[in-house]
């Protein structure tokens, strides 16, 4: 199952912004070539979803507000973009739990197939 999780990690993309921790998905995807630290990451998912308990610094987030282009006044809340930053790691976990909660909800045929 490792291989699966590595796939899915592959397709972040490494261009974006980090969160409160300052971990970047290029960061992310270096660490976990080594399958041990890759084991240690969905180990703590696992503990995560099987104690339903999300840790709390998952749950830090960072607020950007960035100005869009030739506004004539940013004033107005149609003149701004914000944009939510969260935890890098919070967010690998996130997807850890998400591709292994459809991957098994289609595999037991709990969803339909069309």
């Amino acid at each position: 199952m490792l291989f699966f999780e590595v796939e899915f990690i592959s397709k972040c993309n490494n261009s974006s912004t980090s969160g409160p921790n300052k971990l970047l998905w290029k960061h992310l995807k270096t660490i976990v070539k080594d399958s041990k630290y890759l084991k240690k990451i969905i180990d703590i998912a696992d503990a995560c979803f099987e104690l339903g308990y999300w840790p709390s610094h998952s749950k830090i987030l960072m607020s950007i507000i960035i100005p869009k282009l030739n506004k004539e006044s940013y004033n107005l809340p149609k003149s701004i973009r914000p944009i939510v930053l969260f935890n890098t790691i919070g967010k690998l976990i996130e997807k850890v739990i998400g591709e292994r909660l459809q991957f098994h909800s289609i595999s037991n045929n709990f969803i339909y197939s069309s």
